[in-house]
């Protein structure tokens, strides 16, 4: 007896530890793997490293552009020598190295308005980005939520079917007695079959909300582990849809966004404009080379012919085809474009607040409708109960009563997780989601 004793204590405490050995991820851990490995996310991410390389390419344009160069040849016949300056019909080798360096000196301001154009893009490249984590952290709010309501829709149809199979185990028994109509042992067969093919359903359910939230964490569905419960607690406040669309427009990324993209439209103008302005550049340059036809050697050659230059170049543009007209044309619809883009995101934002607020109030009421509803159906169904297993009822009106009292349960359940997710979403356009 005290070895069974002893090995029940080792059982029951292997039980307690592999338990709490059972990882759970809470909410706030799902958004920072996803925010770490979402593929789609880390791509997004090359958009704001594009951005800032060609910032610094347009900065780097204001540097000097420097080239050197070498050339070689072999020659027969008859030819020009440049480097003796005679003509010549033996087999010849000559070549050249050649430094050139220019500096743009004036270009209509093309350079800087480049620079600032490309820091415009990159500041709303990087604003842009921080709206996609918003919009991931949403994505991954609203899986996590619809597992933890799988979950727990799965165990209320389970207990709702243990009800039913205890009601069947009984009707069993009546039936081979003869105590109990066979219609109505038949309905409770049928019922308990009806809850069995209910699990079944909630199963998959689950498993699909599952994998989305696995693809969105960029981890296999079996590793994704358990899933920390949220406690439910009704007591948000609720804005106004012209308050939430207020904060919305100062807090959420996307609209500053659309303002610097305006910003970068305005300034492409400019650099597009640039091109009707003369352009001014300095350069200088050291040119030598060298022919094996020459008295003296290769290296005395180089010095010898040793040429420097240096030139100031105009260039002033006169007619190009229209090109520059049409490219400012086209610049400007960019940006009324950007602006007509601020003005659909603007509805769109206002259409989005005011849907949450009314569908935070919504669920508020339904809740409070369904609590009502379900210790009605509670009350119902114990009445219903008591009569049917006295025989002075009969299984059309305890079943009734039964799935009246399952749906309303159900029904209050996912309405509680969809107010959470409301609560969350309004928290998101009021920039106070915090996790």
């Amino acid at each position: 007896m005290k070895r069974i004793f002893i090995y029940s204590l080792c059982f029951l405490y292997s039980l307690t530890f592999v338990r709490a050995q059972v990882q759970q991820r809470s909410l706030s851990e799902c958004i920072q793997i996803a925010i770490k490995a979402n593929p789609a996310l880390i791509r997004n991410e090359l958009d704001v490293k594009r951005a800032g390389i060609n910032l610094n390419q347009a900065k780097a344009n204001r540097l000097p552009d420097v080239n050197a160069g070498l050339n070689h040849s072999f020659s027969t016949g008859r030819y020009l020598d440049k480097t003796i300056n005679q003509y010549t019909t033996t087999n010849n080798s000559s070549g050249g190295a050649s430094l050139g360096v220019t500096v743009p000196v004036f270009n209509g301001f093309r350079i800087l308005h480049d620079v600032r154009m490309k820091a415009d893009a990159k500041t709303a490249s990087k604003l842009e980005f921080d709206s996609q984590i918003n919009t991931l952290k949403l994505d991954v709010i609203e899986s996590f939520i619809q597992i933890l309501t799988a979950q727990d829709v799965l165990k209320q149809s389970e207990l709702q079917t243990e009800v039913t199979r205890e009601q069947v185990r009984r009707a069993e028994v009546l039936h081979k007695e003869g105590a109990i109509a066979p219609g109505d042992y038949f309905d409770l067969k049928g019922q308990l079959a009806n809850d069995i093919n209910a699990i079944e359903n909630n199963k998959q359910i689950l498993y699909l909300n599952r994998l989305r939230l696995s693809t969105l964490l960029n981890v296999d569905e079996t590793s994704l582990g358990e899933l920390k419960a949220i406690e439910f607690k009704q007591d948000a406040e609720i804005k106004t849809a012209t308050q939430l669309f207020d904060a919305a427009s100062e807090n959420l990324p996307i609209i500053p966004a659309l303002d610097w993209r305006i910003k970068a439209a305005e300034r492409n103008i400019k650099v597009v404009k640039s091109n009707y302005w003369p352009s001014l550049s300095f350069s200088a340059g050291l040119s030598t080379n060298y022919s094996n036809g020459a008295d003296f050697g290769y290296f005395k050659q180089f010095n010898n012919n040793l040429g420097k230059s240096i030139g100031l170049n105009l260039n002033i543009p006169i007619f190009n085809h229209l090109a520059v007209y049409n490219q400012v044309k086209l610049a400007k619809l960019d940006l009324e474009s950007a602006k007509f883009q601020k003005d659909v995101s603007l509805n769109e934002l206002r259409t989005e607040t005011a849907k949450a607020v009314f569908n935070l109030k919504n669920v508020s009421n339904n809740i409070v409708q369904l609590q009502e509803q379900q210790q009605s159906y509670s009350e119902s169904f114990r009445i219903a109960q008591v009569h049917f297993e006295a025989g002075n009822s009969n299984s059309v009106l305890f079943l009734t009563a039964k799935n009246k009292l399952d749906s309303s349960q159900i029904q209050l359940l996912v309405k509680q997780y969809e107010w959470l997710l409301q609560k969350y979403i309004n928290d998101y356009y009021a920039g106070s989601l915090n996790l």
